[in-house]
């Protein structure tokens, strides 16, 4: 009996022992462990207040251009019954290719990603590169989406029964050369996907000579069928040297093939063009009154203005009306913008068998009439218009509205009560890898953005902060550092391919004074201006750090490319262990 009792109490030793060690990690992990290099986010907020919506009256039989605000460039549609779905380009930022629902095309939520597992593609690509210009298609209960991963594998083909995912791992389709490719489905069952790509023979008559092909594809086999047979060469009139023609896109009306095409080039001289034949591979004549859509020839000095306009998709409604979807930017300054290429809006009109974009070549307005469509009684974050965005970060799993610069190789961030906790790794910004940040898009010229995060700085070579990013070569990070005797500093770094020929340079420092691990951001954008700001404790006043900062740095025009700047939360383990 004493043997039993004592065997007893050494099991319930041992339990106590198990239950207070499990204990004890319960409680360690109920925090994140500074000793492992995790940066606590607390929250993150972002406000947007351009004054072009504020001279705007509220008039519910009017929508809001851009009907998609920041970087959500070359827009793909279609109408699945009484619903529609929109897809833009992503490059190399990841999930990729956002996908939107509507049921009245004005509130437009964001219900995934065509690419949102690295099983499907792991982008490890230039800030530019990755995936361009995507077509969403329906067809016999599945939705297509055909992209070209640019510099990656090229052309291929998703599909899904929901659109909302999961999708498909990419079907790869080595036959088709250039970008852009567009998927029709015709009314005798056979598939076409139409694209970009260089000039016939690969002889370029004049410099950005381009030309657009199509192939027919199988769809049971999930491969081309046949040659590739150029259906436009060059563009509108070869006498005028056009450039760049791109972003096919098939429509079939009154026994008629339109093809509505971008040319110009992703830039100032932008444009969307229209061609039709009787017959599928053509020929194609062009429209005697294109383009359609351009605003190229308008005075750059007007006030706000909205230029860049181009590569259009267009869809039908259940009542016959036509609407057409493309990409437009907001400059501050001449040619200046750095919400990158934004989702506009407006109806398609048919005259003499022909269609043109209403206003299409007049200043594109920012309210419009809306489409005859019931308007959503659905609660939707907005996506254009003066608003508040918080993220206090008390879901299991990112918004949608966060992205990630390339694929992930590894899961180096967790949502644990109420706080995002990113590792600060060894990866840096100054390196084409997947470093230490997730952001959202800038989606106003005038913004303010702020976060909180909690990081025990244990070396010099640690930071974490908050990012306003282009690319590699052209950001600001507002952070803080250990100097050489333990006291932390907050700082603001720039790096420029203008201003300091790509190098890291510190443009304002000061001492935390509290040298305490806790510390608030703040970033105020007044379109090519910045402000940065910090506080030690939420009750406190934000203290000036660097005002009216050039931040032109960020615009497409100079810092090159094709992406929108990005907003978010940095940390890195390494970020000053090469020299500054």
């Amino acid at each position: 009996m004493q043997k039993t009792y004592s065997l007893l109490q050494k099991i319930m030793a041992c339990f106590s022992m198990l239950l207070l060690s499990s204990c004890i990690k319960i409680s360690e992990n109920s925090k994140h462990n500074k000793k492992e290099n995790i940066a606590a986010f607390d929250w993150f907020r972002y406000e947007g207040n351009d004054a072009i919506y504020k001279t705007l009256s509220a008039d519910k039989e009017k929508y809001l251009n851009p009907i998609l605000a920041g970087f959500y460039p070359d827009p793909g549609i279609c109408r699945v019954h009484d619903k529609f779905y929109l897809v833009n380009s992503s490059f190399s930022y990841f999930p990729g290719l956002p996908i939107f629902e509507s049921t009245d095309m004005v509130n437009w939520k964001q219900i995934g990603h065509v690419i949102d597992r690295p099983e499907q593609l792991d982008l490890k690509l230039a800030v530019s590169k990755g995936l361009y210009a995507p077509t969403i298609r329906y067809n016999k209960r599945f939705f297509y989406v055909v992209c070209t991963n640019v510099d990656a594998g090229g052309n291929f083909l998703v599909t899904a029964k929901n659109p909302a995912g999961p999708w498909s791992n990419p079907i790869w389709l080595p036959e088709i050369e250039g970008i852009d490719p567009d998927i029709y489905f015709d009314d005798d069952g056979k598939v076409y996907i139409t694209h970009n790509g260089p000039p016939p023979n690969n002889i370029s008559v004049h410099e950005g000579h381009r030309a657009i092909y199509m192939m027919e594809f199988d769809l049971e086999k999930s491969k081309t069928v046949g040659e590739s047979k150029l259906v436009v060469n060059g563009g509108t009139d070869m006498s005028q040297e056009p450039v760049w023609i791109e972003g096919p896109h098939i429509i079939k009306k009154d026994g008629f093939y339109y093809m509505i095409c971008a040319q110009g080039g992703t830039e100032y001289n932008h444009s969307e063009v229209v061609f039709r034949s009787e017959h599928i591979f053509g020929p194609y004549s062009s429209f005697p009154n294109n383009p359609i859509l351009t605003q190229k020839h308008l005075d750059k000095t007007r006030a706000n203005p909205v230029t860049t306009t181009g590569h259009a998709d267009f869809v039908e409604l259940s009542n016959g009306d036509w609407w057409s979807v493309f990409l437009g930017c907001r400059p501050y300054g001449d040619d200046l913008y750095n919400t990158g290429r934004e989702t506009f809006m407006l109806p398609v009109k048919w005259k003499d068998g022909w269609p043109e974009i209403v206003g299409g070549k007049e200043p594109i307005p920012f309210q419009f009439k809306k489409p005859n469509l019931c308007s959503s009684k659905e609660n939707i974050s907005p996506m254009n218009g003066n608003f508040i965005w918080q993220d206090d970060f008390n879901s299991d799993k990112l918004d949608f509205k966060w992205n990630f610069i390339r694929t992930p190789s590894e899961k180096w961030y967790s949502l644990e009560k109420g706080k995002l906790l990113i590792k600060a790794r060894k990866e840096t910004i100054q390196t084409e890898t997947n470093f230490s940040f997730i952001g959202r898009r800038q989606q106003h010229l005038n913004f303010d953005v702020s976060t909180k995060v909690d990081f025990k700085l244990q070396n010099q070579s640690q930071t974490s902060g908050l990012l306003a990013f282009q690319n590699e070569k052209s950001y600001f990070l507002l952070g803080n550092r250990l100097n050489d005797s333990g006291k932390q500093k907050v700082f603001v770094e720039r790096v420029s391919k203008i201003l300091n020929n790509e190098k890291r340079e510190i443009v304002a420092e000061t001492d935390l004074q509290e040298n305490s691990d806790s510390v608030l951001y703040r970033i105020e954008g007044n379109a090519g201006l910045f402000n940065f700001y910090f506080k030690e404790n939420e009750n406190d006043s934000w203290i000036l750090l660097l005002k009216n900062s050039d931040a032109t740095i960020l615009s497409t025009k100079l810092a090159g490319g094709f992406v929108g700047t990005y907003l978010g939360m940095y940390t890195s383990g390494n970020h000053f262990s090469t020299k500054e």
